[in-house]
């Protein structure tokens, strides 16, 4: 990052709150600031976990605990604890909390149409196209990907969700049991690694990397969720598990993939693989490739 894009970060920042107003105490002209309207949009119609809501502002609990208060003692809110496990609460809308949600939708419909008025339509057309790649660029920045063990709920969520997805898309369906799957032991160290990347806290995506004794490193399981495609988790899970297999002394890495999944087989040309002869044989596979790469140097 250069000084030239940091300083055009910084000035978007200071321009976009400013025009939206979110300086001002009395956010949208109503009784409270911007974290305790934005806390009420996000509990929505059904309500949610103390947890989720935390996880998907990024505020620390002490935070979440005084908005919720705050809102509570207007009467916008109820928050109860779980019949099952006391120590997770659920918040929910009041009827008045509801009114109070409708009034920040209308009123938001007015700033955002208040920042469209002045312009042109083909001024309106550019600024709605770059607002959407922003907040895709935005989202992209916001997820995480994290070592977990291959039996962690969120990695078995990924792998259930990416065997569904095989059984409806290849031609023969997708039968675990036939595919050459590692067990959980070869994705745990030393023996392996297992990333699942999360959005807000939210599973949606994971992949395994394979590190045998006296072979190449291998990329097993990857998986990105159809509705976060396009924000380069892919190519960030590739790029990770490259660099964790080189840390390990790795000068080879490999993977396999089926001949429909197209996208897969252009990405993996795109982050520098070459299709290679069948190295095993997973009855799944159509198409082999290999990358050479860098081993660390000893520490």
């Amino acid at each position: 990052m250069d000084t030239a894009q940091i300083d055009q970060v910084r000035r978007f920042n200071r321009t976009i709150t400013e025009r939206v107003g979110v300086l001002h105490d009395h956010y949208l002209g109503r009784d409270r600031p911007i974290g305790e309207a934005r806390l009420l949009w996000e509990v929505g119609e059904h309500g949610r976990d103390v947890r989720w809501l935390r996880e998907r502002l990024g505020l620390d609990s002490g935070y979440v605990s005084r908005l919720l208060r705050s809102l509570e003692k207007a009467g916008l809110i109820t928050v109860e604890q779980r019949p099952e496990d006391k120590r997770l609460r659920t918040v929910r809308l009041t009827d008045a909390g509801r009114a109070e949600c409708a009034v920040l939708d209308r009123r938001s419909d007015e700033v955002a149409g208040g920042l469209l008025a002045p312009l042109n339509p083909a001024q309106r057309t550019r600024l709605v196209a770059a607002l959407a790649e922003a907040e895709r660029l935005l989202t992209a920045g916001t997820v995480s990907l994290d070592e977990v063990d291959p039996d962690h709920p969120d990695a078995q969520h990924c792998l259930r969700s990416f065997f569904a997805e095989l059984s409806e898309r290849l031609d023969t369906g997708f039968d675990p049991a036939r595919s050459l799957l590692p067990d959980a032991g070869e994705l745990r160290p030393p023996r392996g690694v297992f990333l699942v990347a999360r959005l807000h806290g939210t599973p949606v995506g994971c992949a395994g990397l394979k590190l045998p004794s006296g072979a190449p490193a291998e990329i097993k399981r990857m998986w990105v969720s159809p509705a976060t495609r396009g924000l380069g988790l892919a190519r960030r899970l590739i790029a990770e598990l490259e660099r964790r297999a080189a840390a390990h002394g790795y000068d080879l890495l490999r993977l396999d993939t089926n001949k429909v999944l197209t996208e897969a087989i252009r990405l993996y040309h795109a982050c520098g693989f070459e299709e290679v002869p069948a190295f095993n044989t997973e009855p799944y596979a159509h198409h082999w490739f290999e990358k050479r790469i860098v081993p660390a140097e000893p520490a």
